[in-house]
């Protein structure tokens, strides 16, 4: 039997894969934890800027306002681009919102301090081997605000969904045979995408899982890829442990300035191309009936 350790291997996991809360269950803040408080930092980041720059608006825009604008028009074109000029304009401000959110909020985890700063073992003045109950995370290193954003998406892909097609629309969409073939032909083709049809309602179930998953994981990944590279020289003595958790992860942290934006680019594109793919009439297939 391996003996009993409250501390991690630094080979094989830096940080907890859930929040650890700042206050006890049992009182009011109890639900507040360390992901939840940088959720809400990083919320109040994008309302006080998105507030600063639309605050005063002007034919010539100041810098604020034309960094936002800037960002606003280059999203909005992506999205038309995807879902079409329609359904841009009910689409985009889920998923402009969902860009900027993940974005900064995967940013915001590579910032000194946020999963650095906590409680744990002192190996020389200020500074500990590794803050496994960090006071402050990244929300989308923490699968409950993962599966939130998950969710929300596909509660919106929902609606635009039945708002476009109905109710009627979206079951003919997702099992309605396709090519207008009759006959026996016809019924086989019928059952074939019927079979298609279920294997679809499969899939769109659990797309607020993969979603969650996917963001989730890389973020987390990230995380602990540079908590284990800083903490490489902790057992050299205080002044080589402060160096090398300086010096080693560095590189990484260029990664993982990559990484937090294509995953903030998948999870919006996939959401885009759900709602896309949904919302798009069969015209083709009817103008065969027609004829």
């Amino acid at each position: 039997m391996l003996p009993h350790s409250d501390s991690f291997s630094p080979l094989l996991a830096n940080v907890h894969s859930y929040a650890s809360g700042l206050f006890e269950e049992s009182s009011t803040l109890g639900f507040l934890t360390n992901s939840v408080l940088v959720a809400l930092v990083v919320l109040s980041i994008v309302l006080w800027f998105s507030r600063k720059a639309t605050k005063n608006m002007t034919l010539v825009p100041h810098k604020a306002q034309n960094f936002l604008e800037f960002i606003v028009e280059f999203l909005y074109n992506q999205v038309v681009g995807i879902v079409g000029a329609k359904q841009a304009k009910l689409a985009f401000p889920l998923l402009g919102t969902l860009f900027i959110y993940i974005l900064v909020s995967n940013w915001f985890g590579l910032l000194p301090g946020v999963g650095t700063i906590g409680w744990g073992n002192g190996t020389g003045p200020l500074s500990i081997d590794a803050a496994h109950d960090p006071l402050l995370r990244p929300p989308t290193a923490d699968l409950n605000a993962t599966i939130g954003l998950s969710v929300s998406a596909f509660l919106v892909w929902l609606f635009l969904t039945i708002k476009e097609i109905g109710v009627w629309g979206f079951i003919v969409h997702t099992f309605g045979p396709k090519g207008g073939l009759k006959g026996l032909m016809g019924i086989v083709v019928a059952a074939v995408f019927l079979f298609v049809g279920v294997i679809e309602v499969v899939s769109i179930i659990i797309r607020p899982v993969t979603l969650s998953i996917r963001l989730f994981g890389n973020i987390f990944a990230g995380e602990n890829v540079i908590h284990t590279m800083s903490d490489l020289m902790s057992k050299t003595g205080w002044l080589g442990s402060f160096l090398g958790s300086i010096a080693l992860p560095l590189p990484f942290y260029f990664m993982e300035l990559l990484v937090g934006l294509l995953q903030a680019i998948v999870f919006t594109l996939l959401c885009a191309v759900y709602i896309q793919l949904s919302t798009t009439h069969d015209d083709h297939g009817h103008a065969e009936e027609h004829h």
